[in-house]
């Protein structure tokens, strides 16, 4: 094998090697902390939105994590996990609140409760699933503050960004969805575009977890190739040595 198809070798194997590390890099950062993913995002739309819970505080397993809704959703349905148990926490309102069909609300859920059953291994990762009516207000980014209690201390996912401030700077950022134009009866060019952005934004752990890992896969693949590849030349040229002397 000459100096240069060896050089060719070399470096595709440690572009495919680097860039499997990139990938493993980009896992252990997306599975960090509490995420969203909703399957609808158009405003007035009835969704389920998935709270990935990720590694425990430190090397302590979870034991309660308690989401809190913001003040624009009145209520949630809880999806029953068979690893908790779960419990909804409501709140007395300050003056009764009027809701689109003309009756009033002097109560909301205020919070969704899940209690493990056994402390979620720190090393696992588990999916809390909530039913929840989004409101009428495109545009508008809900924030669900998450305290993640542990069997040692606490994670409290809570902090929003600032304007003008990088979320991705955030400790401990709130898990969030951002409410989307309602979708128009028959409108089926625009029930595919949110269907589009809905695809593109279940990420967490679990859309995104799927192109990463596919991602790293390619990267070995390129690497067990290129290897292959300098075995193939070197195996070669003794063939042709010896195809030469027999002449």
């Amino acid at each position: 094998m000459n100096k240069s198809a060896l050089r060719r070798t070399l470096s595709a194997t440690a572009v495919a090697g680097g860039t499997a590390a990139l990938m493993m890099a980009g896992l252990a950062g997306a599975s960090a902390h509490v995420s969203a993913d909703p399957n609808k995002t158009a405003a007035n739309s009835y969704a389920l939105v998935t709270f990935g819970i990720p590694h425990g505080c430190d090397t302590s397993g979870t034991t309660k994590v308690a989401i809190s809704l913001p003040e624009e959703l009145n209520d949630a349905q809880p999806t029953v996990n068979p690893n908790w148990t779960v419990e909804k926490v409501t709140e007395t309102l300050a003056e009764p609140k009027k809701l689109d069909d003309g009756t009033s609300i002097t109560k909301r859920t205020s919070q969704i409760v899940y209690t493990a059953k056994a402390p979620l291994d720190p090393h696992l990762r588990d999916a809390l699933v909530l039913s929840v009516k989004l409101p009428d207000a495109a545009g508008k980014t809900l924030y669900f503050p998450t305290l993640q209690t542990c069997e040692q201390g606490q994670t409290d996912w809570s902090e929003i960004a600032k304007e003008g401030q990088d979320p991705h700077d955030l400790k401990a950022p709130a898990p969030s969805v951002t409410v989307t134009p309602a979708v128009a009866e028959g409108d089926h060019h625009a029930a595919t575009a949110v269907s589009t952005e809905q695809a593109s934004a279940v990420t967490s752990d679990d859309g995104s977890q799927a192109r990463s890992w596919a991602g790293l896969i390619a990267g070995i693949a390129g690497l067990g190739l290129g290897g292959a590849a300098f075995f193939r030349s070197r195996a070669a040229k003794p063939a042709a040595v010896k195809a030469d002397s027999s002449k």
